[in-house]
């Protein structure tokens, strides 16, 4: 059922209708470079395939699963000869270009540079990450979304009527809501939808009349396989989409993209490690209890595993979703290291230094020092950052949670350490 035109081409309208750059450019047979970037299922190979019956160009496809370094210099040498002998253009498709390591795919970059092939590239892996630098800077990234419901029923609608690619020769018929059914468990890959429908068809009884119905089909898609790769795109993703809700504090989209991971076979420890980076990281002192509750349900996790694990971490999830914010704590941590990195790395001051030789006492080490369970209220005037740095503020606690008894403590002892100030602190 693959498509062999492009107006035969199912859900990508935004890339290939009529008047549409990629459309116009393959019409007129001017392609240029392209990257060709979407999840599996969404016309990247069949969109390649289009473009070879549409181009007057030499057309060659190999698949960097299947081919090497040798496979990829041949064609280059081919299609430069080519160039040289008649001046034609050779397009050269390469299925899965992100298997390719940087240094393989530097062996198209001369041949692109020079014009001698048009390089069509397939992955389902984000370009910036898996496609060379100077090659992405010399071709266009078009991206194919995932098919919806209602283009995939298309699909599947011209696969049970074409008798002569399809399965129309065996005059099936199908209740209604079965294909949308169908359409939906295969989450927007049209690949693995033609293959549910081919599979719930051979269950169907040949007695006529031959009538698909939920009943068959409800064994076959008891659960959905989501997709996911956790090393690319997709996990980042979802790692955004669940930091940014509880972040945003959202409970329910927090738990939404917690069980997308966990159901997707997401590291355990993994998801655990970004709830507790999130306590400290966007609660901090807001709630204090937010970073050893996040350590609770990473020990719980740890201790349980998947799948009595997962209310562990939707527990924690919920409440750092429901907390209240504050990202005083990172900012004041980033600061005081640009401060540490940028500034001048001036000594400890002397009065905070421990002082256990004679030596060390003759160079007047912890000379001024103040020790402040002596003073009242704990807190004396002296200063603790370097001369440089006296007076900066990195630590601002909000006024949102626990944080607002920080700022009015904090205010209190300031006010303290000014009418306190030693003659030190003051040189």
């Amino acid at each position: 059922m693959r498509p062999r035109t492009i107006d035969e081409i199912v859900g990508q309208e935004a890339l290939l209708a009529p008047g549409r750059p990629l459309r116009e450019a393959i019409d007129r047979d001017v392609l240029q470079s392209v990257i060709l970037w979407g999840p599996p299922g969404t016309g990247k190979t069949t969109l390649a395939r289009a473009i070879a019956n549409a181009t007057a160009a030499r057309y060659v496809s190999f698949s960097a699963v299947l081919s090497g370094v040798k496979d990829v210099k041949q064609v280059m040498t081919d299609a430069a000869l080519a160039r040289q002998r008649d001046g034609a253009r050779t397009v050269v498709f390469v299925d899965e270009i992100h298997r390719f390591n940087r240094a393989q795919q530097d062996a198209f970059l001369p041949h692109v540079e020079a014009g001698d092939i048009v390089l069509v590239g397939a992955t389902t892996e984000n370009p910036s990450f898996e496609v060379n630098a100077a090659l992405l800077s010399r071709s266009k990234v078009f991206v194919l979304a995932s098919l919806t419901p209602e283009a995939i029923a298309t699909i599947l609608e011209r696969a049970l009527t074409d008798a002569e690619r399809g399965l129309g020769a065996g005059d099936v018929q199908v209740e209604d809501g079965v294909l949308r059914a169908i359409a939906v468990h295969a989450n927007g890959d049209a690949r693995s939808a033609l293959n549910l429908l081919e599979l719930a068809v051979s269950v169907v009884p040949d007695a006529a009349p031959r009538l698909l119905t939920r009943e068959h089909l409800s064994p076959l898609v008891a659960r959905r396989t989501l997709r996911y790769d956790k090393g690319g795109e997709e996990h980042f993703n979802l790692i955004s989409a669940l930091h940014k809700s509880l972040r945003n504090s959202d409970p329910d989209a927090a738990v939404y993209w917690l069980a997308r991971m966990l159901e997707s076979g997401e590291d355990l420890m993994y998801v655990a490690r970004r709830l507790v980076r999130f306590a400290s990281e966007d609660i901090g002192n807001a709630d204090p209890q937010a970073l050893p509750l996040a350590i609770a349900a990473q020990q719980a996790a740890h201790l349980l595993g998947l799948p009595e694990a997962n209310t562990a971490l939707s527990q924690a999830a919920l409440y750092l979703a429901t907390a209240p914010k504050s990202n005083a704590v990172y900012v004041a941590y980033n600061e005081a290291a640009d401060a540490a990195r940028r500034d001048e790395a001036e000594p400890v001051p002397l009065h905070l230094r421990n002082a256990p030789t004679r030596l060390m006492k003759q160079l007047d080490y912890s000379k001024g020092y103040e020790y402040a369970h002596d003073a009242a209220d704990a807190v004396t005037g002296m200063d603790c950052l370097p001369p440089a740095l006296q007076g900066r503020q990195f630590y601002r606690p909000t006024d949102r949670g626990f944080e607002k008894e920080i700022a009015r403590r904090l205010e209190g002892w300031r006010e303290i350490k000014k009418k306190r100030r030693t003659p030190n602190a003051e040189r």
